[in-house]
């Protein structure tokens, strides 16, 4: 939801409406402070990358450059993340990795905590896997130990990138109380799909770890969550099958694969990026 004019500025925020948003970074312009109006130019251009009119963004970014001489470590921290957000959105991660690099040092020295977390965050998206955890691990620090609202606010994002990052590597038992706690940042915060999303991530692991039993029972509140509210979710079909198939419950299992087959097999991305897996969803379920 968006605050009044006064309100602090990541609360004009609606994104999945950047126009909307810009209108009211815009409103919000030519009050008499100087670090303000400049931070506001640099959310304005965010908008534009989230349209992707990377050039427009990078327009206005370039506009608010001469000004950084003189201005705030929390002006400089939000420009350098702006320009790098932009960079890494065309496709230039290699570009924006020094970029987020120096938004960090930036904002970390500035003492403005949320936006060193939110550069450890971005640097965590575009740097090579064996430094990604790392970061990530740099944000989860940070933000833990902060009450500043942006690094709260980004923790849940942080700590379920960093217990994937675990999961992947097969420490699996590390990873389960990263994702548990996780599941409880999200779902204090209320939104949706992400509360399901991170339930469904904690009962992933315990997949992993042989908890078949937990793990389906979770599965199992996910597709009444989903059920009561209209909708329903191939993954969650998916994790359901998997597990019962676990437990020698093929029979029981059978319908979900098809399940998870119909539903997934709906996603582009899905069918592009996983035709492994979408076989063998295909080959359990019966088809």
């Amino acid at each position: 939801m968006a605050a009044g004019a006064d309100g602090d500025i990541d609360n004009f925020w609606e994104y999945d409406n950047p126009a909307a948003s810009e209108q009211r970074f815009r409103a919000a312009l030519g009050r008499g402070d100087r670090n303000r109006d400049l931070e506001l130019q640099t959310q304005i251009a965010r908008t534009y990358s989230l349209r992707r009119q990377f050039d427009e963004a990078h327009r206005i970014l370039d506009q608010v450059q001469p000004a950084l001489g003189d201005s705030s470590a929390r002006v400089r921290a939000r420009y350098l993340l702006e320009r790098g957000r932009t960079l890494r959105s065309a496709g230039d991660k290699a570009a924006a990795q020094p970029i987020f690099l120096q938004a960090y040092e930036v904002a970390l020295g500035g003492d403005e905590t949320g936006l060193a977390v939110d550069a450890a965050h971005m640097l965590a998206l575009v740097t090579p896997m064996e430094a990604a955890a790392g970061w990530t691990d740099t944000g989860v620090t940070l933000a833990r130990a902060s009450t500043d609202p942006k690094a709260v606010a980004l923790l849940p994002a942080l700590l379920n990138n960093h217990a994937w990052n675990l999961h992947d590597a097969g420490r699996f038992d590390a990873a389960l109380p990263v994702f548990i706690e996780a599941e409880s940042a999200w779902r204090a915060t209320g939104k949706q799909p992400q509360g399901r999303i991170a339930t469904w991530s904690v009962a992933r692991c315990l997949r992993s770890l042989g908890r078949y039993d937990e793990a389906l029972k979770l599965q199992r509140g996910l597709e009444a969550e989903w059920s009561a509210s209209g909708g329903s979710d191939g993954y969650v079909f998916e994790e359901i099958a998997e597990n019962l198939d676990a437990l020698g419950r093929s029979a029981e299992a059978r319908p979900y694969f098809a399940q998870a087959v119909r539903e997934l097999g709906k996603d582009p991305s899905f069918v592009r990026d996983e035709p492994a897996r979408l076989q063998r969803l295909i080959d359990r379920s019966g088809s």
